[in-house]
Formats: C-alpha cells, structure tokens, sequence
C-alpha cells in the first residue's frame, strides 16, 4: 500500500465520525498548503516482513534536529493508512520503526511486481515556529518469501506418434512466482519416468523477459508400444535456498494411421444345413488394425471373383464381417460356394480371407425331447442334496417323433446313480431318478445325457448337468488318530509339542475344522483352535509324571456340528536333571576281622532319578581305594586285603555316585567301616620273659605269701582278651605248695616250708583267654628255688636248661554227644544223671561269669593304679626275678 499526499491520498480517505477529529483534519491541510514551500525528502530502506520494532530510520538524526523530549520539537504523521499501519514514529524522538502489521511487498504493490515498491509518508514538525513537512520515501525490499506455482496442477501435452525428434512443444501456462526479479521464476527441469523428451528454457521478449518451458522430443514414439508418459515439471526460483514448485506433466501420444487391418483366420470352412433358418449367421471373419477411432475403421466387402449367386445366397456385413443366409436354400442350389472377402482400412489395401461353403443335403430330423423339471434346476443344472434317498425323481422326459414313425427309443448314457424309466408308455413320457444314495464327498457332480434315438437311428442327446448339494454327514478324521510325540523335560512354557491335523470331507463351513481339548485335560498343555498346535504351557518334571495321555477333538463347521477324536501319548524324555542320591546320609558297617577279601562288606544304596543314562551310577572310592573296591553294579562295598583290627579298627571312606549325564552330577556318602574283634591273637606274656628266668623263695617266707605272678596281655578285645591262668602241669618237691590265681596270674605260697622242700619247683602255666568260637592260649614256665641262698647258680643252669619233665595233669575236654543218639544199654539212673549235669553246668558257668568280672574289676584297677598300658610290664614284679646268669645256689 502506497501511503502519499499525491498518490495515497487521492485513491483512499479518512473517514472519521467525530467532529474534533474532523476540525484537527482541517487544522493540518492549511498547515500543509502554507508550509509547501518549506518541503523536503527523506529516503529509506527496509526488507519486507522485517520483525516489529525494527529500526528503519531516526528523523531527528538525519535532520540534525534535537532528538530528546526537551528540545520541543515533536513528529507527527500527517496521515494514517486505512487498512493498517506498517510504521511507527516516535513524535518526541523521531525514530521510524515497523510496526505490529506485516510489511508485505507482494500486498504493497501487487499491480508492479517487476518495479521497485515504496511507502509514501507525509511528516509534520511542530510546533508552528519550527513547522516542516517531511516527504518520507521507503523503500520495501523484496525477499525470497514465495515459491513458484502453477496456475494448473497438471499439463497435458498431446504429441503425434510420427513426429519427428527435435520437435519443441510449449509447456502452458509457466509457473508464477510472487517475487520479482532473481527471486522469481528463473529455472525449469524434468523429474521422473522422462525417457525420450528433454526440457529447455527461454526467455520472453529477447532474452529479459520470464523463462518459458519448451518440451524437446528426443526419439521416435510408437503409440502402439506406449502411448502415455508421465513426468514431473519442476520450477525453481534464484533465491538462497531455492524455492521450488511442481506440476504433473502428462504426454500422450495420439494416433496415426501406421497400421493395415490383419486377418486372424485368413481362411474358413463351413458347413450349412439345407434347413437353415433364413438370416442366421454362418461365420464371421475377423480383422484387426492396432490404430484408434478412425485409422482403425475397416469395411468388409466380397471380391470381384465372387459369383452373384452366391452374393445372393450369403450377405456379407461390411462392418462387423458376418456372414448370413440371405436366401432360402433349395434344392437346385449349388452345393458349394467359394467366397473371397476383402477387408479395407483406411488408407490401406484390402487383405483377403477365402471362406468355404458347403451346404448338407437336408436329413430326417431326429425325435424330440421336452425336460420337465421336478429337481431344482437352474441354468441347466439340476441340484440334489446328497441326503436324498433313491428313487428320488429329477426330471420327466417327454418324447415326440415329428415323421410319425415308429415310437423312438430313449435311454441313459453316462455313468452315475441314475436311471431312466418309462413313465406313461402310451404318452412316450420317461423319468429320470436316482437309482441309489447318492455321496458328495464321492462324486459331487455328474454329466448324463438323455438319448432319444429314432427307427432310423437319428439320436438327440439332450445334456444334462446333476450337481449334488453338500450336507454335513461326515465327520472330521485326523491323519493320525494316534500320535506318539516326546518332548525333553524342562523345556520353556510354549514349546512346541506336536501338530494334530484333521480333514472333513464335506465342503464349504460343514468342512472347516476347529481343534480343542477334551474336558479334564491338564491345564498344562494348550492347543491352538484353528492350527492345531500343541504346546507346553509349563515346563514338564519326567521325575513327577512321564507319560501323558492328551484327547483332542477336531470340530467342523456344521449344523449341528460333528467332531471325532485323537490321542496324543506324550514321553518326557529325561535330562540330567538330578544328582545321584544316597539312601542314607551316613553308612555305618560293621564286620569281622577276618572277612575274606572280596567278600561283601556292606551295600551302599544309591538312586537317581533320572533314567537311561543319567540315571545310571557309578560308585567309586575317593580315599582308600588302596585297601577298598566297590562294585559299581551293586553296590557292594569289599576290601581288597585281609583286615586286621589290630592294626587299625576303622575306616572312614568317601564314597562319589556319578551318573551318566552330559555333563554329570555327582554326591559323595560318608561310609564308616568298623571291624569287629575275631579272636585270632593268643595270649601274649610279658612276664616271666623267660622259661629260664627263676625266682628265689627264702623258707621263712609265710604261707598266703605272693611269690610272684604271671602277667600276660591279648591284642583282642572283649571276651577275646579276657585272660585266665592255670597251673596245668609242675614238677617240685611238693609242688602243690604253690598255686595261682586264675584271675591275677598271682602265683601264693599255700603252706609252710620244711627242710624237705627245699629245691627247684618248675611250674607249668597255661595262659588262656575267653574267645569264640574257640579260647586261643600260650604257656610258660615259672622257676621257684627254694633255698636259704643262691649259692651254686651253674647248677641250677644246668637243670633249667633240661628239658623239663612236666606232666601235664590237665584233663581233656569233654566230647559232646549227639542229643538223639540212642544206646541199647541204658544206665538206670540216666536221667538223675543228666539233671546234675545240667545243674552242675549252670553253677560253672555261674561261677566263670563271677571269676571274670571280679578278674576284670581287678585288672581295671591294677591298671588304674601303675597307670600304664595294656601291655606294660609291672616293675615290682621284675625286681624279685634274677636272670640264670646272676643267680647263685
């Protein structure tokens, strides 16, 4: 918008309603006409759609005039434009600044887009003593704000197939675009499928005028191959960036006749009954031009050569080529007719097609046939739902013979369930039914013909189409009613487990199937309705069930529905889920000492619940496999050597159970071996150490005097080392002088020595202990000198070192008899006999228990007393014994 006193002024006016604002108007236009002479001009620039606020120039600074409130010098606009104001002026300081309205170029000067646009202001000083007016010129500059358009969205160009390459078409109308110069229209190209044309760009009015786009022609066209093209015309402008517009550019090739007609079939053999109907088409020749409209016309037309008759006899349609029976055919009519039709295209020379025509003598006409219906029919197809019972009636054939010969013959040709029966022999009438049940699934349609066939064997067959109507009377069938699948334990929840597949013969929804488990199956396992798809929905423990039995139920879509049944027997198989376990935390075994080697000691019970195999476990020994060997198979512990208990009475073992897994697991058992006494260790003494040792007893010693004692010990344990002493032979001058104690092995002075006991008393002491099966002993000889001194110890060398003529006054061990053994000759006091047997056997076994306890009590406290260990040696005792080589007579 141009805001002037000469330009703006005349074109629009102020309208104001009140009647101060009218008197100020008045005010400023005498003003203006007193003041003209006192005129000047400001010039300025500003872009359009610059910000608001933005500075565009300062009045007071370029007049030279003060800028401040106080110089009294204030700027007033003479005028206000009516649509909006594009500038503010700061009356006190001058200062010309855009205002909140957009400056717009393309607005401002919509009429000279080409030429430069100003905004004409008129400015006022005051007060009356300083009054000035301001002619103020603005320049708005232009800036790429506006893009290129088209007038159309698309342009349509029309090329002729023939033209010839180089050839220029005008693309109308160009794109516009609302800013001038550098940032208006300046380029045009091609985007897109343009194979075959190219762009180029010229200039209006001698090269400074608008660039207008021409489409070059590249290479030949065929509208045959192609007839239209389908680009995108892009014009682009000079700014930074570019802007740019499009439109859809749309070539189409139009025709030229290039093309003659072409025969598809360039010649005919027919065939004409005598009887044909008057105006029924014979043949119909076919030409065909690939130009359009016009070029494509073609006019059919019969050859000089062709008879008159015969053009007579047959008309010819020029456009359409068919062939009619233009006359009746007689009998003097001439069998056969040669034809030569031309077919004519514009601007073309005419192709030729020879027809042949033959006309058949007229024959007897064959019986006729009417089909009424009793089955639906439509179209020629007779429907039957597939439920229906034989017998069921289809149609009703009525039979006629036009000649009024004999009565024709009808029958059934074509296989099928059907049967054509006489109905009304009389009336010629037959009917066709069903001869049995009938089955879609079988055959769902069949073709019969009804032949009716004259005396002179003249046939109609009159055809017929049956199409069976499907019904669901069949029940799904799976592929394989019973399905063996296995699946590893532990597999994640929605593993695949197997797929069950089913078909139902019927058609259509009745032969849909949908799947689903059997109530009560586990609601572990889930199964896809439409798929069939089984899966896990948890994983499977083999250890807590292994077999699995599933019902699946395969459903059609009939009403009401069928369905049927399938068993899916799942095997978890087993992972090596589970560690060998033993029965027992700890195995404790006790056996005899003597156990033969090899020989089972004691079954290490293991199990796994895993099978094959990782269930299958290996036993082996981690320590003291040295001494101990496991069988694997069974479990039986045995030891490689004898065992002695002396030398160790336990043996603690660590047993490992690996199983068979990839990879295995394994458990260890603790196995405690402890052995049992076996009484294999005879008595061992400890003193005397020697049957040449001997003691001297002086005569004064007192009767109940402890000489000396017999001390022996017994590597075994229990009864088994429960020791006994016994005097069983001596050789003295009285030996029953001296005794021992059964239990101690203390050896006492029973009586008073005399003159006449004196001498070398050798006692023979059996040492014995308490083992079973059988007591284990050893023997020693005690030496006693009875003397005052030890004077002549060569002597009594000599006679130690005799052998010892000892008597052995131990009686032998009763033989025990057979209980059920019987004799002829019976003591007569057998049986008080056998009770004081009895009675005296309890007592010496009575008495025995006592000895050894006492014996044992004494035995604890000896040892408690001397505190030393089982096999020490009492010193007390080992002090009154003097060798053979410090003993003196």
């Amino acid at each position: 918008m141009s805001l002037s006193m000469d330009r703006g002024l005349g074109r629009r006016a102020v309208h104001h309603t009140k009647v101060q604002e009218t008197c100020r108007c008045f005010f400023l236009v005498g003003l203006l006409l007193a003041g003209m002479s006192l005129a000047s001009d400001l010039v300025y620039r500003v872009k359009e759609e610059s910000p608001s606020r933005t500075l565009i120039g300062n009045l007071a600074t370029d007049l030279k005039l003060g800028g401040s409130p106080d110089s009294g010098v204030t700027y007033n606009l003479a005028s206000q434009p009516v649509d909006g104001r594009f500038v503010d002026l700061d009356r006190d300081t001058g200062e010309l600044r855009t205002s909140d309205s957009q400056l717009d170029r393309e607005r401002l000067c919509p009429e000279e887009p080409e030429q430069e646009c100003w905004l004409f202001l008129d400015v006022i000083l005051l007060p009356a003593s300083l009054f000035r007016l301001l002619k103020i010129s603005i320049l708005v500059e232009d800036i790429n704000d506006n893009p290129p358009r088209f007038p159309a969205a698309s342009i349509g160009v029309s090329v002729a197939e023939n033209a010839e390459p180089g050839s220029r078409y005008s693309l109308e109308p160009p794109a516009e675009d609302g800013d001038p110069g550098v940032h208006g229209v300046q380029s045009y190209r091609l985007s897109g499928d343009h194979a075959g044309f190219s762009l180029v760009t010229e200039r209006t009015g001698g090269g400074g005028g608008s660039p207008v786009p021409w489409l070059v022609l590249q290479a030949p066209l065929d509208r045959e191959s192609r007839d239209l093209y389908q680009m995108v015309l892009v014009a682009e402008d000079g700014g930074s960036p570019r802007r740019s517009g499009t439109a859809s550019l749309t070539v189409t090739v139009t025709d030229v006749n290039d093309n003659c007609p072409r025969y598809t079939e360039s010649s005919l053999n027919i065939t004409v009954g005598s009887n044909a109907t008057v105006g029924s088409p014979l043949a119909r020749l076919l030409a065909t031009d690939p130009d359009l409209g016009y070029n494509a016309r073609i006019v059919y037309s019969y050859g000089d050569r062709v008879p008159a008759s015969s053009a007579r006899l047959f008309s010819l349609d020029s456009s359409s080529g068919v062939i009619r029976l233009a006359d009746p055919i007689l009998g003097s009519t001439a069998r056969l007719h040669r034809l030569t039709v031309l077919a004519t295209g514009t601007g073309c020379s005419p192709v030729t097609a020879a027809v042949r025509l033959a006309i058949q003598p007229l024959q007897p006409a064959p019986p006729r046939v009417s089909p009424r219906y009793i089955a639906v029919q439509s179209d020629g197809v007779v429907y039957l739902k597939e439920s229906e019972p034989a017998r069921t009636p289809i149609a009703l054939f009525t039979v006629s013979d036009p000649e009024r010969r004999r009565p024709p013959r009808c029958y059934l040709q074509g296989p099928g369930p059907f049967r054509l029966a006489p109905y009304r022999a009389f009336r010629d009438e037959y009917l066709l039914e069903t001869s049995q049940e009938l089955d879609y699934e079988l055959m769902p349609e069949y073709e019969v013909t009804v032949v009716a066939e004259s005396a002179d064997g003249l046939a109609l067959r009159t055809h017929l189409k049956i199409r069976l109507l499907d019904e669901n009377d069949n029940s799904p069938v799976f592929l394989q009613p019973l399905l063996d699948v296995d699946i590893e334990e532990n597999k994640p929840a929605g593993s695949f487990l197997a797929r069950v597949e089913a078909s139902d013969a019927d058609s259509g929804r009745m032969g849909s199937v949908t799947f689903a488990l059997l109530p009560g199956a586990l609601p572990v396992f889930g199964l896809d309705k439409y798929s069939g798809v089984l899966t896990v929905a948890a994983p499977l423990d083999r250890e807590e069930q292994e077999k699995y039995r599933i019902l699946v139920k395969a459903i059609d879509g009939g009403t009401p529905a069928r369905e049927s049944t399938a068993t899916v027997l799942l095997t978890v198989l087993d992972t090596n889920d589970n560690s060998p376990r033993f029965i027992n935390k700890d195995f404790n075994f006790f056996v005899p000492e003597d156990h033969p080697s090899f020989s089972e000691i004691g079954v290490i019970g293991v199990m796994d619940a895993d099978a094959g195999n990782n269930g299958w476990v290996a036993l082996s020994i981690l320590n003291g496999s040295d001494q101990f060997v496991i069988d694997t198979g069974r479990g039986n512990l045995m030891a490689k050597a004898p065992l002695d208990r002396e030398q160790q009475s336990s043996y603690v073992l660590w047993v490992q159970a690996t199983d068979g897994g990839v990879p295995a697991l394994s458990t260890i058992a603790k196995v405690t071996v402890l052995l049992t006494d076996v009484n294999d260790n005879p008595p061992l003494v400890l003193f005397p150490q020697s049957n040449l040792s001997f003691l001297l007893v002086a005569p004064s010693t007192a009767p109940g005097s402890s000489i000396t004692e017999v001390y022996a010990v017994d590597k075994d344990t229990g009864m088994n080392a429960v020791i006994a002493y016994s005097i069983i032979g001596h050789r003295g001058p009285r030996p029953e002088t001296f005794v021992i104690d059964t239990g101690t092995g203390n050896i006492t002075l029973i009586g008073t020595l005399v003159k006449n006991d004196y001498g070398l008393y050798r006692l023979l002491v059996k040492v014995s202990d308490h083992g079973y099966p059988e007591p284990l002993h050893s023997t020693v000889i005690v030496n006693l000198f009875v003397n005052e001194t030890l004077s002549n110890e060569s002597y009594i060398e000599n006679l130690l070192r005799k052998e010892p003529d000892i008597r052995i006054e131990e009686s032998l061990p009763e033989t025990r008899t057979d209980p059920f053994q019987t004799e002829v000759n019976v003591f007569p006091c057998q049986t008080v006999l056998i009770a004081l047997s009895g009675l005296c056997f309890g007592l010496l076994i009575l008495v025995f228990g006592l000895v050894s306890y006492v014996s044992l009590r004494k035995r604890k406290h000896r040892r408690k007393n001397f505190c030393v260990g089982e096999v020490d040696i009492p010193l007390n005792k080992i002090a009154s014994c003097t060798s053979l080589k410090k003993s003196v007579i």
